[in-house]
């Protein structure tokens, strides 16, 4: 097999980067970084989330997630509150102007960026996600055989 697989990967990691930069035109008109919108747009039509909720549902990592939700409560987009049971912990929800960005931008972000797939069928995306689970499958298998993972990756998909 070689590296064969490097070719692959390579064109995977090319569209995610492409379909970033796409999204991040419509993401920018809103005021905010691609990091930001994952955040409002994972808490919109929530009633907030733990911070370790936000970062097994975002792409954020660890390290950056409190910067980030720092940054959108100086905006005034989110709030924070200590949490009552670990007072180590923190719940984050939308402020109200957060839920108005919310329901601005998100639809906005999604319908512009979402016309890339304008020609895919139904089975297209059914045949690419069940591709891309697999490979998803085979790499969490991999990682769970390596020896030690550093924490300073995302490691759950």
């Amino acid at each position: 097999m070689g590296e064969r697989f490097l070719k692959s990967i390579r064109l995977l990691a090319e569209c995610m980067q492409g379909y970033e930069r796409l999204s991040g035109c419509y993401v920018r008109q809103s005021g905010l970084t691609h990091a930001q919108f994952d955040i409002i747009a994972t808490l919109g039509n929530t009633a907030g989330m733990s911070y370790k909720e936000l970062g097994e549902k975002t792409l954020i990592t660890k390290g950056t997630l409190t910067g980030v939700i720092e940054r959108l409560e100086q905006k005034g987009l989110v709030e924070r509150q200590r949490s009552d049971c670990d007072k180590r912990s923190f719940f984050v929800r939308l402020t109200a102007e957060g839920e108005r960005t919310f329901a601005c931008a998100f639809p906005q972000v999604v319908q512009q960026s979402g016309k890339a797939f304008a020609h895919y069928s139904e089975e297209d995306f059914r045949a690419l996600e069940a591709s891309l689970s697999t490979l998803k499958a085979a790499i969490t298998t991999s990682l769970q055989e390596c020896p030690s993972t550093p924490d300073s990756t995302k490691e759950n998909f």
